[in-house]
């Protein structure tokens, strides 16, 4: 394993600790409610949901996050304000939990970082996220929120290879004005979460890996990633699914593994309902990382899953 020259940055989100050197700190996890396509949804234009279910699948990420050490974050999709709103509310009713908000709708996105200020929710929220389509108008309402968290999704449609991804954030990749970076510090995201973004099978999904360690080499912010993306973008693996679904649960949920050896603060491991077989495979994953730096100087937190399950 490895230590970081460069200081690494510990950003702390309404009390969740990421970042830090390889074993410093346990992966921070986030799974995903509200998803296009969840069955606990009835209506997803207007927020209608088995509140029920929803309620049982947090207290199950959170059970998990209690027995393994393993921190938790809730990943909130929704691509209309009104549901939006509905969501966050919710999962601040049953959850102290930190929580993203995410939307392919870029509105949404910016209304939710607004709705999180006005309600005094700011400090809990991650933004998902300043990126390449990031427009002007989006930068000046995160600029305007409270809210000081953002994933900086590392994707270049125009140079996808590593070079590509870190100009994005450097200088703008000539895509941009400014590197994403500088927009983050505009915008006053002082906890800044770099996902150097998965691309498909083939398309150079990899790179992400490679480009973790050279971001934390680089700014010594969190790093992280959806790798469970590249999996179920894989369309070998697709077919493989229908004759036995268990092959691409191995894969999907494996991915993680590569993702905490290649230098991973936080992972967003897709539908929440995957939390029983995430976290010990996170918690697997720490501990063996926390002891292959065991003498490099590196000491672990006091919750790292090491110190419950070993």
């Amino acid at each position: 394993m490895f230590r970081f020259q460069k200081e690494q940055e510990i950003c702390n989100i309404a009390g969740t600790k990421i970042g830090g050197q390889p074993g410093e700190l346990p992966t921070v996890v986030a799974g995903t409610i509200f998803y296009t396509g969840h069955k606990i949804i009835e209506d997803p234009d207007k927020g209608i949901f088995d509140r029920n279910t929803a309620e049982k699948l947090i207290n199950n990420q959170e059970s998990n996050s209690d027995e393994t050490g393993i921190p938790h974050i809730i990943h909130i999709f929704s691509n209309t304000l009104e549901s939006m709103h509905k969501y966050i509310d919710f999962i601040c009713d049953v959850s102290d939990a930190p929580f993203i908000v995410d939307s392919s709708e870029p509105e949404v996105r910016t209304d939710a970082a607004l709705y999180t200020t006005e309600t005094g929710l700011a400090d809990r929220t991650i933004y998902n996220s300043l990126n390449m389509s990031t427009e002007a108008s989006e930068i000046e309402c995160l600029k305007l929120s409270d809210v000081d968290s953002s994933i900086i999704l590392g994707f270049n449609a125009i140079d996808s290879s590593l070079s590509g991804r870190m100009r994005l954030l450097e200088d703008g990749g000539g895509i941009l004005d400014k590197g994403l970076v500088e927009i983050a510090n505009y915008c006053g995201i002082s906890n800044k979460l770099i996902d150097p973004s998965i691309t498909p099978m083939g398309s150079g999904a990899g790179i992400a890996l490679r480009m973790s360690l050279t971001a934390k080499a680089r700014w010594g912010h969190p790093v992280g990633s959806g790798i469970h993306n590249a999996p179920s973008s894989w369309s070998w693996l697709q077919n493989k699914r229908k004759e036995d679904p268990l092959k691409y649960k191995i894969c999907d949920i494996g991915s993680i593994g590569m993702q905490i050896v290649s230098a991973g603060d936080f992972i967003l491991y897709g539908p929440m309902e995957n939390a029983p077989y995430v976290f010990p495979l996170v918690a697997m994953g720490d501990i063996m990382v926390c002891e292959a730096i065991e003498d490099m100087g590196i000491e672990h937190s006091d919750n790292h899953p090491i110190n419950r399950l070993v």
